[in-house]
């Protein structure tokens, strides 16, 4: 037993036998001040389990991607201990204590179980005794109480009221926007967050301040139309050839590719193909490019794609549904919460932006250029990831035409964009002329949607974008 705190008091108090028993009563007596030496076989400090709790979605296992601390590092609440990757997310585990590292109950790549212990964490006992559920040898804490969580790299204001809301509520922090004094989130913003996430129309948030435009002296230029076309160049990767098979666990992203696809399989897809001239549209973006990267950000075609579907959405609301498993019950959802497909290192994902409806088309694109941001760093928010009513997969990026896209179920609508090309097309008076062509492809549940519905969905979605001007009248 080693001896490990010293501690004077002004008059000898008994301890428990077990500490008693290893020394003789009468060595601790002075003649001013008795002493008590404190032992323990562990430390003198308590002894917590900090458990992996629930992080929402069903997730029951995660995988441990990376440590940000290691056994007899010292940490404080919200600290940053470890990120995880679930199968649809990376997420950062922070800490609800002050304390030391004692002990690491997973190495790099095992898989954590929700309800385990994660560390165990040493805290002082005379600042105040932890939940009885979390000393070790007690029984497992309750399965409501969650972690803190954040995405990596992200630093947020909150009074320990606010945090500890957003904690009940299984939020993370990172993803609130603060409206108080330097982005400090309040109580309101983690109310108006969740009436976000039940799917309500709210007004939207304040948005990125709006830059005038600078006179056409100081514009930037836009590039030279007679640039070259960029001709994508493989990345080139040493070939190693080893002779032997090799056998890897599906985990990640592609776990839940697996269970998304293997359920896609029970719908009744129907496809229907069309083609769009988006000659006018190619004209509008070039005219706007500079304009929003003034402001900084990057204008693509994705946004007029998602907003002209938001916009049909609206006429056609059973595109915008869910259907339960038991194919009981329709949701009509209110949220336009459009998912793009995006091909990352790990895997595809299919990050969502929510509230179309209430979005223009410069708000689309300053939130797809922080998904395609987060999602290329793999630092995505299990929100970012789920709560989608619609899908959009822009497969022309990449190359191809015309594809067969897979619902993603309880979802019962998705688009496919092939690539835009130059091609000849007849105008009204018979003359040839060069038109910018792109093909779509949707996916629909025919247990709910007819073969009529989407086309004319699609017919609506195509005569926005071949005239972009028309979108004016229905804007909000």
């Amino acid at each position: 037993v080693c001896i490990h705190r010293v501690r004077s008091w002004s008059s000898i108090r008994f301890v428990k036998s077990k500490y008693v028993c290893v020394f003789d009563k009468s060595a601790l007596k002075f003649s001013h001040q008795q002493r008590l030496f404190r032992t323990s076989a562990v430390s003198c400090g308590q002894i917590v389990q900090f458990k992996l709790s629930d992080i929402g979605e069903g997730i029951t296992e995660v995988t441990v991607k990376e440590w940000y601390i290691k056994e007899g590092d010292s940490v404080s609440q919200f600290d940053s201990i470890c990120e995880v990757q679930s199968d649809k997310a990376s997420v950062t585990i922070t800490s609800r204590y002050d304390g030391i590292i004692r002990k690491l109950h997973y190495n790099l790549d095992e898989i954590a179980f929700v309800g385990k212990p994660l560390v165990d964490i040493e805290i002082d006992a005379s600042k105040g005794v932890a939940p009885e559920e979390d000393v070790v040898e007690t029984p497992p804490m309750s399965h409501e109480e969650h972690t803190h969580q954040e995405i990596k790299g992200h630093k947020t204001l909150a009074t320990p009221a606010v945090r500890r809301l957003a904690m009940e509520n299984n939020i993370k922090l990172s993803e609130v926007v603060g409206t108080g004094k330097d982005n400090r989130i309040l109580k309101e913003d983690i109310l108006n967050y969740l009436a976000k996430q039940t799917g309500a129309i709210l007004p939207p948030s304040p948005k990125a301040e709006i830059i005038p435009p600078l006179p056409k002296s100081e514009t930037v230029p836009a590039a030279s139309k007679d640039k070259a076309h960029k001709i994508p160049v493989p990345v080139s990767r040493p070939i190693v050839f080893s002779g032997k098979d090799k056998t890897e666990p599906v985990t990640g992203f592609q776990k839940a590719m697996v269970k998304t696809m293997s359920a896609a399989l029970k719908i009744p897809h129907f496809g229907y193909c069309d083609e769009i001239d988006l000659t006018q549209l190619v004209q509008l973006r070039e005219e706007l490019k500079p304009l929003a990267q003034l402001r900084g950000v990057k204008l693509s075609f994705m946004p007029f794609f998602i907003k002209a579907a938001s916009l049909g959405l609206l006429q056609y609301p059973i595109l915008n549904a869910l259907l339960d498993e038991n194919c009981q019950n329709v949701t009509y959802k209110a949220s336009h919460n459009i998912g793009v497909a995006m091909d990352t290192e790990q895997g595809l994902i299919v990050p969502n932006v929510k509230n179309v409806q209430v979005c223009s088309v410069f708000e689309i694109a300053s939130e797809l250029n922080r998904l395609q941001s987060l999602g290329f760093t793999g630092q995505l928010g299990t929100s970012d990831l789920t709560g989608g009513t619609f899908t959009l997969s822009n497969i022309g990026t990449i190359g191809g035409t015309y594809t067969k896209p897979v619902i993603l179920p309880p979802e019962v609508a998705i688009g496919a964009l092939g690539k835009i090309q130059v091609l000849p097309r007849f105008n009204g008076r018979g003359e040839v002329f060069k038109a910018q062509i792109m093909n779509v492809s949707w996916s629909a549940d025919h247990r709910i949607i007819d073969g009529a519905t989407m086309a004319r969905f699609s017919n609506l979605w195509k005569s926005y974008l071949e005239n972009p001007a028309s979108m004016l009248l229905d804007l909000k």
